[in-house]
């Protein structure tokens, strides 16, 4: 999950990418995924903490749209927000402290033929609140 002291990486940065995206932003993929499009989903694949405050976590943003242009301009739209606006960012239990991309946006394979889906990694550093 990628919890330090209070803040949950997955939950605080699709929050945050929600308010700035305004589309559906969550860490599971709903069972109706084809009927609510365009979607994103933020998952933690791993990282880094020191136990008590500072949160190294690597995450996969993956964008789903009908079109690859639709997928691929809303993991752009992403990317432009983690990387030029997240640094310095506060939710109610956590701060954004630095974003930076790790695996740079690009088509992933997808089981559902009639969705299309882009993806990338960043390294996101963010601490509790207080």
């Amino acid at each position: 999950m990628g919890v330090v002291g209070e803040a949950d990486v997955e939950a605080e940065l699709a929050a945050w990418l929600r308010g700035k995206l305004g589309v559906r932003v969550l860490t599971d993929l709903p069972a109706n995924l084809g009927d609510v499009l365009p979607v994103v989903q933020i998952q933690r694949v791993g990282g880094t903490d020191d136990s008590f405050r500072l949160d190294r976590a690597f995450v996969d943003v993956d964008t789903y749209a009908a079109t690859r242009q639709a997928a691929s301009q809303l993991l752009s739209s992403a990317r432009a927000l983690l990387l030029s606006e997240l640094r310095g960012a506060v939710t109610d239990v956590a701060v954004f402290t630095a974003a930076r991309t790790i695996t740079a946006p690009a088509w992933r394979p997808y089981e559902n033929q009639s969705l299309r889906r882009f993806g990338a990694t960043f390294e996101v550093f963010l601490h509790p609140v207080s």
